[in-house]
């Protein structure tokens, strides 16, 4: 395992910072008891720690009361309440094809559950959403916009500001799937003009799997869909209507939640933008290098503006799935093969009848070495004959 080189980010970040991982089992051995439940000092300062988390993501995306954020397991899990909260039968939902199926799977569902509408909007050939095709997309009964921050398949980040912009004006809920960019690309709700964002813990934001959540504005008229203890007010029979316990109920993942704290920490510790930088450079070298490779195919991949490190790719003569195989048994470079849980944005690229493309997606751990190992093997690769 020391000698893997690591580049399925876009998955889940790894490794963590030690930080991540010492405050974590420090917590856990001295805290794992439940906040709100009892006054004692163990369980009051396992709450602290549980707000200071809130205040922390809260800041982050430029909100304003922490109580409106809320934690889940992780993106997908938000997102199903956010979107089974929002919709209802007739509603109309706009979206694109660059989403995840955290989004695209609960609209379908939806579809079939409460009769509405989804229209999914294409991206262009340098992936990219024009948020006027957003606009001309919206109807009488638009209910939301619902749009993935960047493309965990090609990286592309979209143009938030404006797509909010034009929600704002049509008086349609815009929701975010930050998955990808929560933790590297800055998200500011009121200046885009975001009424919820979803976030994941495990990746950007270097946290581990099982943590996540979002942050609703206040007004949004998100229904819970989730019923059970919150540690107060128990002789009431229904659910709390009240942020957080909206969107919560039972134990929280606590030690996730203590190792968000401590990767949010780290971020902003080690500056967002420094981070980004260092991951985009090293991008645009595997991206210069393999575009140099005969019988090598890119996708989307042309600038470091508003761009994630995810570099999407094909070798001639090779299903995707040879290719990691080869990369990871060879080489000890671990991606990310197939359809990435983004069928339509293969759909939108012409990848999604060969077995969707090779993806690697660079970290903060990740160095130049790896890269020219990266570009090494793949030139290896494609100069196999077939």
């Amino acid at each position: 395992m020391s000698n893997l080189i690591y580049l399925d980010n876009s998955a889940t970040t790894f490794p963590k910072p030690d930080v991540v991982y010492d405050f974590m089992c420090n917590f856990y051995r001295n805290h794992g008891v439940n906040p709100g439940r009892s006054g004692f000092d163990a369980a009051i300062e396992t709450e602290e720690v549980v707000l200071e988390t809130r205040k922390l993501l809260t800041k982050l995306f430029n909100g304003d009361d922490p109580n409106q954020l809320t934690f889940s397991y992780n993106a997908s899990d938000s997102l199903n309440m956010i979107l089974q909260g929002l919709a209802e039968p007739g509603d109309h939902v706009v979206t694109t094809m660059l989403e995840h199926n955290s989004v695209l799977r609960p609209l379908y569902h939806l579809s079939l559950t409460h009769s509405i509408e989804v229209t999914h909007v294409p991206f262009d050939s340098h992936g990219y959403v024009d948020p006027d095709d957003i606009k001309k997309a919206l109807k009488k009964n638009t209910k939301m916009v619902v749009v993935n921050h960047s493309s965990n398949v090609i990286g592309t980040v979209q143009p938030l500001a404006s797509i909010g912009k034009i929600c704002k004006e049509a008086g349609v809920l815009f929701i975010v799937d930050g998955s990808q960019s929560a933790g590297a690309i800055p998200i500011d709700m009121k200046a885009m003009g975001i009424d919820v964002v979803i976030f994941t813990g495990h990746k950007c934001l270097m946290g581990p799997t099982g943590i996540g959540g979002s942050y609703v504005m206040e007004g949004v008229p998100v229904r819970g869909t989730r019923f059970g203890g919150t540690g107060v007010r128990s002789a009431q029979k229904t659910h709390l209507e009240e942020f957080p316990y909206r969107l919560e109920c039972g134990t929280l993942n606590l030690v996730g939640v203590a190792g968000l704290n401590a990767g949010v920490k780290w971020v902003l510790e080690q500056g967002m933008d420094k981070l980004h930088h260092q991951e985009i450079m090293l991008w645009d070298k595997l991206r210069k290098g393999v575009q140099e490779i005969e019988n090598v195919t890119t996708y989307c991949a042309e600038s470091i503006t508003d761009q994630n490190p995810v570099l999407s790719l094909n070798v001639k003569g090779f299903d995707s799935g040879d290719v990691g195989t080869m990369l990871d048994v060879d080489y000890n470079v671990a991606c990310r093969t197939g359809l990435q849980c983004a069928p339509l944005v293969h759909v939108g690229i012409g990848t999604d009848k060969i077995h969707g493309t090779v993806r690697l997606s660079i970290g903060p751990f990740n160095t130049e070495a790896h890269i020219d190992t990266a570009i090494k093997a793949i030139a290896e690769i494609a100069s196999i004959h077939r």
